[in-house]
């Protein structure tokens, strides 16, 4: 190709950036601001569901569970058909189903129905998720827009759980649980609309290769299998036979899937995908920083409204804070530095401010203030997650194949949702166990209801203090990963790396090491 040809390639090639890239951002973040809100918005509405659809206690579970499973399970599958179809075909598609999934949820008439809807809305989520991520990076190749983009992103994806706590508090008490589902529509079908008529998505960059049956079998299986086990470990404990089954059963399939990846022509999950050390880095630091967050969400929700008397919403508006954190430490911190420094100085730093956050919130005692102690707690643990999560947001597709984006986008979240579902389950059983050995020991000595519910409430506070304690180590440990592993250097505005697509215009940035 002549050196004028590659100044000027023609319009709506890969190498020409989109001139409506922002108004599809506007629409994908939506998008993924309702997948996110969705985690933790159905979380608030579960007593009242349950009491409605006379769900027993023992199967209220599946109603986060149903989800999960589907969600963790598909994602790979959910990757790898955005590269196939096309992700703005796999985008439409997915918020089409994931409305229609909510309308179901939303005119559940009984448990069996509600399951349905949950398993279905993660199954769509599947296809939707990836697709989002991998069509901003495919769209987003100039290195400082991709900082901003990635910045928004970042932000939605870390402090849209947060949203989800306040929007489910003001539904559920104001109006009805059922509209914790039904607010999704009107959020799918504006961004599925907005997307149809702006995205205008690259050439050159769909993976036509004939779809890896076994692979999309193996890893299914594999993911839903882990995901249950930590489930089940949760409510049944960690020497409960099928939980132990279900981790061995996880580790046959997924051992099985990665030598299957190595062999086959074209694998569901390329293995070059995980195993260059900066996406790998990445995943794994991103997955652990997951962990400690789930469980801190969990633990603080029970903590303001059982101990503290917090109403739903008011327990909503206490997590602002860690929201203003994230947003701040996404879209000011790391948008304004990801082009100046390595990401590694801003995830390994980000991981230790929201890991002194969390050290702060192992202070917690029944009459501990919320303005000395979690406030500032909160917008630490904000501010450092913000500006980790948006490099490595990033990171995560960069340098990767246009025909693999969808796929990698997918490990992102695949890290998430499993790192959610060990979150819950470990960071629970830690809690549970503290406060039961709390109780015993200080049961003896409280003589009247009030002093024996008042060890109660201490064994509560004393067990997620505990549980706490190792989300800080955790923390640090994702830090330490990310300081190690990722070794890329600072954005280089001049380099572009050939993309091994059929064309030079597909052409991503690289980082300089």
């Amino acid at each position: 190709m002549s050196e004028t040809a590659q100044k000027a390639p023609a319009p709506g090639r890969a190498g020409v950036p989109d001139a409506n890239r922002w108004k599809a951002l506007a629409f994908i973040a939506l998008a993924q601001l309702m997948v996110v809100l969705d985690a933790t918005i159905v979380n608030i509405a579960m007593p009242s569901a349950q009491q409605d659809l006379g769900i027993s206690d023992g199967n209220r579970q599946w109603i986060v569970t149903a989800y999960a499973l589907a969600f963790g399970g598909l994602l790979l599958f959910g990757g790898r058909i955005a590269d196939l179809w096309g992700r703005k075909r796999a985008f439409v598609v997915g918020l089409g189903g994931f409305a229609a999934a909510s309308a179901l949820g939303g005119a559940a008439a009984n448990e069996a129905m509600m399951f349905g809807a949950r398993a279905l809305q993660g199954a769509f989520g599947a296809l939707l998720a990836p697709a989002a991520l991998s069509l901003l990076a495919v769209m987003f190749t100039d290195a400082k827009e991709r900082a901003k983009a990635f910045g928004i992103y970042g932000a939605i994806a870390g402090g849209g759980g947060a949203v989800g706590l306040i929007l489910g508090g003001f539904l559920t008490e104001y109006l009805d649980w059922r509209w914790t589902f039904f607010v999704n529509i009107p959020f799918a079908i504006v961004a599925a609309a907005g997307a149809y008529f702006v995205i205008r998505e690259p050439e050159g960059g769909r993976n036509r290769s004939p779809l890896d049956i076994p692979g999309v079998i193996l890893s299914t299986l594999g993911l839903v299998a882990l995901v249950y086990g930590f489930t089940r470990a949760e409510s049944e404990g960690w020497s409960d036979s099928v939980t132990v089954g279900m981790f061995v059963a996880a580790a046959v399939l997924l051992a099985a899937f990665v030598i299957v990846e190595s062999k086959v022509k074209a694998p569901l999950l390329p293995l070059r995908v995980i195993t260059e050390r900066n996406r790998g880095g990445v995943y794994l630091s991103l997955g652990l920083a997951i962990i400690a967050m789930f469980g801190l969400f969990l633990f603080l929700t029970y903590y303001l409204q059982i101990v503290k008397g917090f109403s739903p919403v008011k327990t909503g508006f206490a997590f602002l804070p860690m929201i203003a954190g994230m947003i701040t430490g996404s879209t000011q911190i790391g948008t304004r530095l990801m082009t100046r420094v390595p990401p590694r100085l801003l995830m390994g730093p980000g991981f230790l401010v929201a890991a002194l956050g969390m050290l702060l919130l192992t202070q917690l005692e029944i009459d501990t203030s919320y303005a000395a102690v979690l406030l500032p707690g909160m917008l630490l643990l904000g501010l450092g997650m913000g500006t980790a999560f948006m490099p490595a947001m990033s990171m995560a597709t960069l340098g990767v194949e246009p025909r693999d984006a969808g796929v990698a986008s997918a490990m992102v979240n695949t890290s998430q949702q499993v790192g959610g579902a060990i979150g819950t389950a470990l960071l629970n059983t830690i809690a549970a166990s503290a406060t039961t050995s709390y109780i015993k020991d200080h049961v003896a000595g409280a003589a009247s209801k009030p002093q024996q519910q008042l060890v109660q409430l201490e064994g509560m506070v004393h067990g997620y203090t505990s549980a706490i304690w190792f989300a800080v180590g955790i923390l640090v440990a994702a830090a330490a990963i990310a300081l190690t592993l990722i070794n890329a250097g600072k954005p280089d505005m001049s380099a572009v790396a050939s993309s091994g697509a059929e064309d030079a215009e597909d052409a991503v940035p690289v980082m300089v090491h």
